[in-house]
């Protein structure tokens, strides 16, 4: 028996069927270190959640998006119908375009007709979201979730960012109350200025700039506290973490998986992506190599070798994964493939495999 081999007979279910089968569930965030195959999982698992789900969105959030190329069609800033479904769309959102949008519906609602009054509250917004970092993802993001939740969709999976944006989200109703401070002690230095400008410009009442701001910061604080309300209640949302069999990655998931605990949303599974053999521990194949080794051609035994020695590490921290999560999480095992997994058929054929998982027995 290999030192990292774990017994999973009193495990839980090794596979994401629980959340297909949670009808509850409206929010499903799906979050990692970068480069572990977030994407890919999200993507699967929303083709899954369509089978038994009336309306399926997909929602990137990661600045460097990938949909588009999962699925490969084009995939843009309104929901996109995936081909070959009739109930699964997909999206695609720009924090920063969503900022600036929304910074030039701030100017024209306070009446501002001038390009020296805009700039004045231009400079007002700038100074806001450069001295609270974070304010800027988090206004952007409840923009997001107004335009979500308008959309009527059953149930929404995010592809989010690598973990560090990730945890910012969810502190955003923190930085959003630094940002109200914020803002009483700027409106003392800009308000005058940006009042006296307004008006000898043609534009708003003096008091109408100051109001106009601390009006859309408080609706975007009501819309986050409003989010932040669901994403703790476990029958509403749900936190996939995946990762990949290798050190850096299960450190980045167990930070994350304490973080998500600090703020109170639930997570249950974690899936393990490109796992060498998931079927066959290190010694089985160890005990054919050895066997086998004398007979091969050098090139052949040296990949042999390598490929051996991966198989090794990655028994180590899958056996660590288990080790950690193993007792109270949903841990899915899924192999590292000979091609990508890319295109609608690929994606339906990889995610069968969340839901019916290599048997660890055979």
């Amino acid at each position: 028996m290999s030192e990292y081999e774990f017994d999973d007979e009193d495990l839980p279910d090794p596979s994401l069927k629980n959340i297909i089968e949670q009808d509850s569930l409206q929010w499903i965030f799906v979050g990692g270190k970068g480069g572990v195959g977030k994407t890919t999982t999200s993507c699967c698992l929303g083709t899954q959640l369509a089978k038994h789900r009336k309306k399926v969105l997909i929602v990137s959030t990661d600045p460097a998006h990938n949909l588009s190329d999962a699925f490969c069609q084009k995939i843009g800033r309104e929901p996109t119908p995936i081909q070959g479904f009739d109930n699964l769309s997909a999206m695609e959102i720009d924090a920063t375009e969503d900022l600036d949008k929304m910074q030039e519906s701030m100017v024209d609602a306070t009446g501002a007709g001038q390009e020296d009054d805009k700039a004045g509250i231009q400079s007002l917004m700038n100074e806001l979201t450069s001295s609270i970092p974070g304010i800027d993802e988090a206004m952007s993001f409840s923009e997001l979730m107004k335009q979500v939740q308008v959309l009527d969709y059953d149930v929404v999976v995010f592809d989010t960012a690598p973990t560090g944006h990730t945890l910012r989200l969810l502190s955003f109703p923190t930085i959003l109350e630094k940002a109200f401070g914020k803002l009483m002690d700027l409106k003392d230095r800009f308000g005058g200025l940006i009042g006296q400008a307004s008006a000898l410009f043609g534009g708003g009442a003096p008091d109408q700039v100051q109001e106009q701001l601390l009006g859309r910061l408080e609706e975007t604080r009501e819309i986050i506290n409003k989010v932040n309300t669901a994403f703790q209640d476990p029958a509403m949302t749900t936190f996939v973490c995946v990762c990949i069999p290798e050190f850096l990655s299960i450190y980045e998931t167990e930070r994350l998986v304490q973080e998500l605990s600090k703020f109170g949303i639930d997570s249950h599974n974690i899936v393990v992506n490109q796992v060498l053999f998931p079927e066959k521990d290190a010694e089985e194949l160890g005990e054919w190599f050895d066997a086998n080794k004398d007979g091969m051609q050098k090139e052949a035994r040296e990949i042999c070798s390598k490929m051996m020695a991966r198989k090794r590490m990655q028994d180590k921290y899958i056996g660590q994964c288990f080790d950690l999560y193993g007792d109270d999480f949903h841990v899915v095992l899924m192999p590292l493939l000979d091609h990508e997994v890319r295109g609608v058929e690929k994606l339906k054929d990889f995610s069968e495999l969340l839901i019916n998982p290599i048997d660890l027995e055979e």
